[in-house]
């Protein structure tokens, strides 16, 4: 085997393994949001409001890279 060939699948597997690692995120991230964020309404205050909102703009960051919207739009 070359060494281009090496690196690729070298390559793939990062990727692999990184793509794993995100889905993983993902999901837990969905089941989290699913349980509403571990919350009740009547539970709920302006400091969960400052968590959610500082979890959306953190997702927000990420999908403006990943789908180049926003200032990352090119």
């Amino acid at each position: 085997m070359t060494r281009r060939a090496t690196d690729s699948s070298k390559a793939l597997d990062a990727f692999i393994a990184a793509k794993l690692e995100i889905d993983s995120m993902l999901e837990r991230l969905k089941a989290l949001s699913d349980d509403h964020f571990e919350t009740s309404p009547d539970e709920i205050n302006w400091g969960h409001v400052g968590t959610l909102s500082h979890y959306r703009d953190k997702l927000r960051e990420i999908t403006d890279l990943a789908f180049r919207e926003s200032e990352h739009a090119g």
